[in-house]
């Protein structure tokens, strides 16, 4: 008996066009009051944004949270940072802005 690891897919959040929400299956539960995760295809076609009362064709696929933002079919060009998560790519600028700034605080110390 052996048990293999699934490996845990993050589900797709979806935009409302008209006032910005996001639905995340894996917070909002699609107001099921059991906290169950409802994928937004699951949804009614009567279901409404709960900020602006939006239908649900208002809403745009923006993907998982934490993806690579970009298209798909570009994220293999580039020197490698197209496939870096948004979180990823604020550490690498900030911290050569920070790297940056250190440098020039070290002309200081020359004679």
């Amino acid at each position: 008996m052996s048990i293999e690891a699934t490996e845990v897919q993050p589900l797709d959040r979806f935009e409302c066009l008209a006032c910005g929400y996001v639905y995340e299956p894996e917070k909002t539960g699609g107001g099921s009051q059991s906290g169950a995760k409802v994928l937004f295809e699951d949804l009614p076609s009567t279901w409404r944004c709960p900020v602006c009362a939006a239908a649900k064709s208002r809403f745009t696929n923006i993907g998982p949270q934490g993806a690579p933002s970009g298209f798909k079919e570009n994220l293999n060009y580039g020197l490698g940072v197209n496939t870096l998560t948004p979180g990823q790519k604020n550490l690498l600028i900030f911290g050569g802005l920070v790297l940056g700034f250190l440098f020039l605080l070290s002309f200081y110390g020359l004679r």
